[in-house]
């Protein structure tokens, strides 16, 4: 396998998928699935000005994962001689004598297979042109960006560019046979100023986009990291209320990847998600739809087929506040006396399982101006931490960071507060949903408003 990812690599891959599932049926195998991955990545990281990391590899994965019996095993290898593909065969036929059956194990019909599929342009073949050195350089142009925006900004925490570019494959004895190339160009910086009483404020911004030309410059994201740690100086906490909060699109796509863990299968039929019941109900308020899109051209969660090689497709998973949809892969589907969304992904050394793609909240009419200024007193948020979130009651608690909004303009900045509300109250008191929707990552939401939370200080 050569240095750069090609339909080449793709092709060899795929032929070696297909010898592996032709062996493990030869050895007894009632289904057999493969995944091959070849990936080809670099990564420069700079501290001040001075390198702190280079690192350049290939790798190739197979994953191997058989049914007979009732049961099932995987095995993963990333020797692709023909003693080491042998061993693979061998292991996975031997693992499955040991597990223990499950009568509700399941496959695709292969009736259901996709044969054709669109191209989503996720790949850029120009991200091989850079090399360690352009990565490195462009690391330091953001990192010079961010320490030049106030004399207060002092110190770094490190910048980082990373490429990647892959190759990956799936074949299944139910017919299937299929691959796709993939890259991602990724650039963040986080700077260090100096605030009151020795304090140390930091930021970080980031970009991460498929194709080169639709990154931001590095000057850009070096300058968003900078002003965004120097808002933060002076930070203080607040009084105990009750307030109206905005989410930035940052700490929203936190709460929508805690709503994602409760409408994904394995969470429904282990009844771990209190949304467990909760299909065709109201789980938001109208203002809110909710889509997974795995057909965004250039999308950062896009795939053409799922992972049990299934036409992708949108699932509607709230419609203007209505629970459409969970989230289901052909097992999940099964346990649930459903149809699969085609939502499975697998890696090549992990059995099949629910993920997400675009896991996007709409867009709505209002720009993130308005809804500030519509808001006399309230918390704007722009970053949350901890781990306060329990899937099966709902129940929501984080600490959080931002800014005071007075009389609808940002205020002073805090920190060291707590915003808490049962998901189904958050959900449903969003009042307002902004036009700012930005896919730099799998979930994604625009700015939006809470009518109401608690938000605790002194």
């Amino acid at each position: 396998m050569g240095s750069s990812i090609s339909q080449h690599e793709l092709d060899k891959a795929l032929e070696i998928a297909r010898s592996v599932v032709q062996e493990a049926i030869k050895r007894g195998a009632e289904v057999a699935e493969v995944e091959a991955n070849l990936s080809a990545n670099l990564s420069s990281k700079v501290r001040l000005g001075e390198v702190e990391l280079i690192e350049q590899a290939n790798t190739f994965g197979l994953g191997l994962r058989i049914i007979k019996n009732q049961r099932t095993s995987t095995a993963f290898t990333n020797d692709t001689t023909a003693k080491g593909l042998r061993a693979v065969v061998d292991d996975v036929v031997t693992l499955a004598s040991y597990t223990e059956p499950d009568p509700l194990l399941t496959t695709v019909d292969p009736a259901e297979l996709v044969r054709t599929w669109p191209d989503l342009s996720l790949f850029d073949p120009s991200l091989e042109m850079i090399d360690a050195d352009a990565a490195t350089q462009l690391a330091r142009e953001a990192e010079r960006a961010a320490l030049d925006v106030d004399a207060r900004i002092t110190n770094s925490e490190g910048a980082s560019l990373d490429r990647m570019e892959s190759a990956k494959a799936l074949v299944t004895s139910g017919g299937f046979e299929g691959g796709f190339l993939r890259s991602q160009i990724s650039l963040s910086v986080s700077p260090v100023a100096d605030d009151v009483a020795n304090k140390k404020r930091t930021a970080s911004f980031f970009d991460a986009r498929r194709h080169r030309s639709a990154l931001m410059t590095a000057t850009e994201i070096g300058r968003e990291a900078g002003r965004r740690t120097v808002a933060k100086l002076g930070a203080t906490k607040i009084e105990t209320e009750e307030l109206p909060v905005i989410f930035h699109p940052d700490a929203g796509r936190s709460l929508l990847a805690l709503l994602y863990s409760c409408i994904a299968g394995e969470a429904i039929y282990r009844r771990q998600s209190y949304l467990a019941d909760r299909e065709g109900t109201r789980v938001a308020s109208e203002a809110v739809t909710i889509i997974d899109d795995p057909l965004i051209a250039e999308g950062p969660g896009s795939r053409p087929f799922d992972g049990e090689g299934l036409a992708s497709r949108r699932n509607v998973v709230v419609d203007r506040g209505s629970l459409s949809s969970f989230l289901l892969d052909t097992y999940s589907a099964h346990r649930l006396g459903k149809k699969s969304t085609a939502s499975a992904a697998r890696s090549a050394s992990a059995l099949p399982s629910v993920a997400p793609t675009n896991f996007v909240m709409s867009q709505g009419p209002d720009a993130p101006s308005c809804i500030l200024e519509d808001t006399r007193r309230g918390l704007y948020v722009t970053s949350m931490m901890g781990f306060g979130f329990n899937a099966a009651t709902g129940d929501f608690s984080r600490g959080a960071e931002g800014f005071l909004i007075e009389d609808g303009h940002l205020g002073r900045a805090v920190s060291e507060i707590t915003i808490g509300l049962n998901f189904d109250d958050l959900w449903g008191r969003i009042d307002r949903v902004g036009s700012d929707l930005d896919l730099r990552t799998r979930f994604a939401t625009p700015t939006f408003r809470v009518a109401r939370m608690i938000v605790a200080g002194r």
